[in-house]
């Protein structure tokens, strides 16, 4: 069934000055297109009803960068985020071992971007002995592995990290330490209910390492909740390529909700491995191999790459978070014509956000990033920290927003990161540099894959919610609980539903 009506539903405006009834309307679906809206619309025959009761309405969320293999294997590994130092990580490596000995440790989210010394291999080898640990950073861009995991994931052995391409290169073998069982059909459709549960209708999926026949797979095994957009990365574009699929087109056994996405390009690295490449050099530089760290490609590869994608006519999503990097996949676009985004643009120049905006290039931002990175970017960046999460520079300069999560760097939750463009701080400090925060009506707009206000002929992807997203507050803190705490009543994809909390 893709048709349905909603009945007494308030249209939430996505835009200063649209016009929406003042009270509540029916709103009509058929074959997954709004095709009325107006009070006390007549039901075609056979076509379900759901009512409202003057709830508030919106266009599908969307979560514009997901690692879902990843994200859904987060909840079976061990939680670092609450490790303030290399003995607290080896602590709780030593606790689960102890708990379960003998299986592999896969921990997840440690944070060494604010730790006082680096970490090394043998230390992990004392609390771990032949235990494989492999302990990949809350930013994704590095891991710390003992000797035994070094060894199983035929990595050279050495006592430091593996960083950025080699991790990389090595990630997908994790499946031979850790099993397959984590990322079944079965827990692919748990972590996408969760999504449609918080009003997401539409992901686009960066997993490392997948092929392109793996959605064809997971949706014949029910993995069909939301809307699929699959990246592919250098090592799957030749595939690509010679299939012929272009950005947009329809994947290989599925149907029109899951879609070609772009090329993934990581052109550098991240702010807490200390590997964003920027135009100056760290306040730690003496810490570094990189005093202002390092492109992933030299110039020519980064522009080979763009024009191949293009001319296959694919889009690119170039991941650049120190302002240089963001400089460089500026000019590669500019040269090769090829078109898309910019992934996270962490730290900009106004005049790249300016040039992003000539070029038609999209900011595809994670704004929950900011809680977490608050601190660090105070600590070895210094007042570059104005140039940060610049969202606000972005929406001046005509450049669009698009918002995701990067889960599970941050968790797939639409409201965390609106709440976070919004209000720009997860304590009880003021917002940090309020000037780059954008207002609820502009996040939630930078959330829905672009659609416009509810309407007829708008996509019957929908979102029902108990309470209205533009509300206004006695004062910060209540408007940003607000926001986190947004219930989903509804959520609907081509007018379908997928999720109901009616209650």
């Amino acid at each position: 069934m893709t048709s349905l009506i909603l009945r007494e539903v308030r249209l939430v405006p996505l835009a200063a000055g649209d016009e929406v009834p003042a009270a509540p309307v029916d709103v009509l679906v058929e074959h997954g297109v709004v095709t009325a809206v107006g009070p006390a619309l007549s039901r075609p025959a056979g076509v379900a009803e759901v009512r409202g009761e003057g709830r508030w309405l919106t266009p599908g969320l969307w979560d514009q960068h997901v690692h879902l293999a990843q994200w859904t294997l987060s909840s079976q590994r061990l939680d670092l985020a609450p490790a303030r130092s290399p003995e607290d990580a080896l602590r709780m490596v030593a606790d689960r071992i102890a708990l379960l000995p003998g299986q592999p440790v896969i921990g997840w989210g440690h944070r060494a971007g604010g730790w006082e010394r680096d970490v090394t291999v043998s230390e992990l080898d004392a609390v771990s002995g032949h235990t494989a640990v492999v302990l990949i950073s809350g930013d994704g861009h590095h891991a710390w592995l003992n000797t035994t995991a070094l060894m199983h994931l035929a990595l050279p052995v050495r006592d430091a990290v593996i960083r950025e391409t080699e991790w990389f290169a090595a990630y997908p073998r994790l499946a031979t330490l850790a099993g397959h069982e984590g990322t079944s059909p079965e827990a692919f459709r748990r972590t996408l209910d969760a999504a449609a549960a918080r009003g997401v209708t539409g992901i686009v999926d960066f997993e490392f390492g997948g092929g392109l026949d793996e959605w064809a797979h997971r949706w014949i095994h029910g993995c069909d909740r939301v809307r699929i957009r699959w990246a592919t990365y250098a090592a799957t574009l030749d595939e690509v390529i010679a299939s012929g699929l272009r950005t947009g087109d329809l994947l290989p056994g599925c149907d029109d909700r899951a879609t070609m996405g772009p090329l993934k390009i990581i052109s550098d690295g991240s702010l807490n491995t200390r590997t964003a490449w920027c135009c100056e050099p760290y306040a730690d530089a003496h810490r570094l191999e990189h005093p202002a760290g390092q492109p992933n490609q030299s110039g020519p590869e980064l522009r080979e790459l763009l024009d191949r994608a293009h001319r296959a006519g694919l889009e690119v999503a170039t991941h650049a978070i120190g302002d240089a990097a963001v400089a460089e996949a500026l000019a590669a676009y500019a040269e090769t014509g090829a078109r898309g985004s910019i992934e996270h643009a962490q730290m900009v120049n106004r005049d790249d956000v300016r040039r992003m905006a000539e070029l038609g290039i999209r900011a595809s931002v994670q704004p929950a990033h900011l809680l977490d990175d608050r601190d660090v970017t105070e600590r070895i960046w210094g007042d570059r920290s104005a140039r940060c999460f610049a969202f606000r520079w972005m929406l001046e300069d005509g450049v669009q927003l698009a918002l995701g999560s990067d889960a599970p760097v941050s968790p797939l939750d639409p409201w965390l990161a609106i709440a976070a463009a919004v209000h720009r701080s997860a304590d009880e400090r003021d917002p940090w540099h309020p000037e780059q925060a954008l207002t609820a009506q502009e996040a939630l707009a930078a959330s829905v894959d672009g659609h416009p206000t509810v309407g007829v002929g708008s996509l019957g992807d929908l979102v029902l919610l108990d309470a209205d997203p533009l509300a206004s507050h006695p004062d910060t803190a209540t408007a940003d609980a607000a926001l986190r705490a947004m219930n989903v009543a509804l959520t609907v994809v081509g007018g379908q539903v997928v999720h109901a909390d009616l209650g």
